[in-house]
């Protein structure tokens, strides 16, 4: 058994309140993960890329 279905076998055992206080236990982790960092160029070449024909179709 995974993790997971163990969750939602125990979960589903729960009163709705019970169930409402995981959901906002989960959101509460989710908020403490670090953020994902966006990748940035180098400064020395940021802003010089040119678009060459579309980008959607060739």
């Amino acid at each position: 058994m995974t993790i997971e279905q163990a969750v939602l076998e125990n979960l589903r055992e729960l009163p709705v309140d019970k169930q409402q206080e995981v959901l906002d236990f989960i959101q509460f982790l989710k908020h403490k993960l670090p953020a994902k960092k966006r990748r940035t160029p180098p400064a020395s070449i940021a802003g010089k890329g040119k678009t060459l024909g579309d980008i959607v179709s060739p």
